[in-house]
């Protein structure tokens, strides 16, 4: 293998000798400078340097600032560092950004930064916010280009930057842009994109970088008490399809539905209810819910185990047995074959033949290189938890787990700072193995390892290739895939080699379109290169067929007033995409913290908005009269907002409650009641009533009211009320009884079940809860 190890780039700023000089990284710097462009380049082979040399040319030929983009705050991070150890600019010009800067704080330092890296998020919101402007940003790259889709933030961020910049220039990377040659044009056009340049491990300026993936797919069988096991679950989705069908929704063959094929239906299901609510409706998607519940008891039965499933349907039974529950859980939990399933479990003293192989693999590779580092992929935290403990237990192996910051029913999730301080330790080798789920697959700085262990396949081409980048970066690396024969493992394994197949078919169509022509060096054609080096141009380019970078006339423009509509929103409502549709409607925006409602459009009116399954989870905490109540006191002409369908869905309510509530909003507190489509709905509505109260009306916009103060006996209420299955009432009847909070906290199981509404199994979660180790 032919490196120049020794040769580096030059320029004058990027530091001496710390760039190592690659004619394809130069070829397609070169290439990407001439316009808008979305570099493919597989993974380990120097994206970032790429996006370097494109970031320092238009630096120092047109100044101002460069942004760049990554996905999570550990890759931000990751790219601050790398920056500032190359660069040669004041590392206090090179700014990090990420939430946890405060808004002020980034509008002061925006004017001071060179080169600001930052999470997507962070910019949408400072730029609806209207705290920095992108006219002078001369650059920016978006890393890990693929997310470019649907409502991500790179799609705003692209639209604002060619609309207020005179001479912009981005660059999008990515090692997968998607098997469908859609994903890649919908990348495109959310960019503003125009040349698409792709590198394959084939290239021959490529291959002498290119270290060899040794990939192995073993196959493993399902023992027979697993079969029985699947078999008492494809009964109960046999019946619940055949009920399905008797309430009018048929399904041609049930053994061979997809999950998708299963959430298209529900989503149909869902759709009707925007008219009259058919009860068969209902009756349908309670059973589309138990299906789905199903589907996955028998996807974890097939590809991970006995422990998950366990884990899982644990959680089922506890789902049931809460008041919160939803039907579809308590009728599983009491149907017929799923007891059987329970009792099937509780006997079984085997597990998944995968963890056995896992253990020899793993073992085997630690005992010919001790000084290996080893990845173990599984799509579930359960099994993470389950390959972590047996792993731990071998001589000469120490794993840990790693998975994402969510946190659920007995499974907690790790901080950022958790997550670096594993990453740093997997690095000097206090752990050799790391047993992931999918938050190792993207965005955090893990090195190169020996060998990448998928415990099972995954469907997606773009997640198969990120988790097989993690090796044969550095040297010879190793994949090995475990296949369960006969189950969906093997759906899943033709699905992910067929996406990665057409992928490449597709990269190679599209560098074919440019077959036969004859191009100069983009170093020779582009005078910003000339500080690196010269050389041949290798790459293949296609022209993307793009809107005008100007975009189509917003019907704003047209109306001379739109400039003085005002909108406070409240800093919660950035989540949503609300506050990007009210920037394009030209709404001047003030993101402030309202303690009341979550838009103010005039001095009497304010709004409160709600998707459907946060009305629905509000009404079951018993925040949503106190918000209305509040709303209704401090503004004469307060509005709701109930956004998206699932309304009547979400948590299995019955409908005349929602109805109830709908009603006592309108007529006991005078709120009007508005119903949208979509976040893009909300805010045009949001507009409107803006510009009536400010244009038609006259008001001025400003802030007021604040949230009333709760009674002492309110708070009482409130605090044994937040234990899980304790109502109001119940919680009433609790300091009824012993008269204290204290009293209540001090009480035993016995002591409590005296208590009207309190049962055995209530007053033992009340007990478990108070007594428990907290976790942190």
């Amino acid at each position: 293998m032919c490196k120049c190890m020794n040769d580096y780039i030059e320029h004058p700023l990027i530091k001496k000798n710390t760039v190592e000089k690659r004619l394809y990284q130069l070829n397609l710097a070169g290439e990407a400078l001439k316009k808008p462009s979305l570099v493919v380049l597989p993974t380990g082979l120097g994206k970032t340097i790429v996006a370097l040399m494109v970031m320092v040319a238009r630096l120092e030929k047109y100044g101002g600032r460069i942004l760049l983009l990554s996905p999570t705050k550990p890759l931000v991070e990751q790219h601050s560092l790398f920056l500032r150890n190359v660069l040669e600019i004041e590392e206090s010009s090179i700014l990090t950004f990420t939430g946890s800067l405060s808004p002020a704080k980034r509008a002061e330092l925006w004017n001071q930064g060179q080169i600001i890296i930052s999470t997507p998020q962070v910019i949408e919101n400072d730029l609806i916010a209207r705290r920095i402007d992108l006219g002078d940003v001369s650059h920016i790259t978006f890393d890990e280009a693929h997310r470019a889709v649907g409502n991500y933030a790179y799609s705003f961020i692209s639209e604002k930057y060619f609309q207020s910049c005179e001479n912009p220039h981005i660059l999008a990377i990515t090692a997968s842009p998607g098997s469908s040659s859609e994903k890649v044009n919908q990348v495109c056009e959310s960019l503003r994109i125009e040349s698409v340049i792709v590198k394959t491990e084939q290239d021959s300026d490529v291959v002498p970088y290119i270290h060899k993936k040794d990939i192995e797919w073993v196959h493993v069988n399902l023992p027979d008490e697993l079969k029985k096991i699947k078999e008492l679950l494809e009964r109960i989705m046999d019946d619940r399809f055949k009920k399905l069908a008797e309430a009018g929704y048929p399904v041609s063959n049930p053994r061979k539905t997809s999950k998708t094929e299963i959430l298209g239906m529900q989503k149909r299901l869902q759709s009707q209810l925007r008219g009259y609510p058919d009860p068969q409706v209902y009756t349908g998607l309670s059973l589309i819910a138990e299906i789905m519940k199903v589907n996955h008891a028998i996807e974890v039965a097939e590809t991970q185990g006995i422990e998950s499933l366990t884990r899982y349907i644990q959680r089922l039974e506890n789902e049931a047995g809460s008041k919160g529950g939803s039907k579809a859980s308590r009728r599983l939990g009491e149907d017929l074959y799923m007891r059987q399933v329970v009792h099937r479990l509780k006997g079984l003293d085997l597990e998944h033949p995968k963890l056995n192989y896992v253990k020899n693999i793993v073992q085997d590779q630690l005992q010919k290189n001790p000084e290996s580092r080893v990845i173990v992929f599984t799509n579930y935290r359960d099994t993470a938890d389950m390959v972590t403990c047996m792993l731990s237990e071998v001589e000469g192996i120490s794993p840990v787990r790693f998975v994402g910051q969510s946190s659920k029913y007995k499974d907690k999730g790790l901080t950022q700072k958790q997550q670096v301080e594993i990453i740093e330790k997997f690095k000097s080798g206090d752990f050799n193995v790391l047993v992931a789920t999918s938050v190792a697959e993207e965005g955090l700085d893990i090195p190169a390892t020996d060998l990448v262990l998928f415990y099972e396949p995954v469907p997606s081409e773009i997640r198969s290739i990120q988790r097989k980048g993690r090796t044969g970066r550095k040297h010879r690396g190793r994949v090995v895939v475990l296949v369960t024969r006969g189950t969906r493992d093997e759906a899943y394994y033709w699905s992910s080699v067929n996406k990665e197949k057409k992928m490449q078919s597709n990269m190679k169509h599209l560098t074919g379109l440019m077959n036969g022509n004859t191009q100069q060096s983009a170093v020779e054609t582009n005078p910003s290169l000339s500080a690196y080096d010269n050389g041949n141009n290798n790459n293949k380019t296609i022209e993307s067929n793009t809107a005008d970078k100007t975009g189509q006339c917003n019907l704003c423009e047209f109306d001379k007033e739109c400039d003085q509509i005002r909108v406070i929103a409240d800093q919660r409502e950035g989540r949503s995409t609300v506050l990007r549709s009210l920037d394009r409607l030209n709404t001047a925006l003030e993101i402030k913290t309202l303690e009341v409602g979550d838009y103010l459009v005039s001095d009497r009116c304010a709004i409160e908005r709600k998707d459907a399954t946060d009305f629905v989870s509000s009404l079951i905490d018993r925040t949503l009269f106190e918000q209305i109540s509040n709303l209704a006191r401090v503004y004469s002409r307060p509005v709701l907002i109930i956004e998206g369908e699932g309304l009547f869905t979400s948590h299995k309510i019955n409908p005349n409650a929602i109805h109830g509530t709908i009603a006592s909003i309108s007529m006991d507190f005078g709120v009007s009641v508005f119903y949208t489509r979509d976040p893009e709905d909300s805010a045009s509505l949001i507009h409107l009533l803006a510009k009536r109260e400010q244009t038609d009306m006259k008001r001025d916009v400003n802030m007021h009211g604040k949230k009333s103060s709760r009674s002492l006996s309110q708070q009482q209420e409130y605090i044994i009320s937040a234990i899980p299955d304790i109502g109001p009432k119940a919680a009433r009847n609790l300091l009824l009884h012993f008269t204290t909070v204290e009293n209540v906290i001090q009480a035993s199981k016995e002591e409590l079940m005296k208590v009207q509404l309190i049962g055995p199994k209530t007053a033992q979660r009340i007990r478990e809860i108070l007594e428990s180790d907290y976790k942190a």
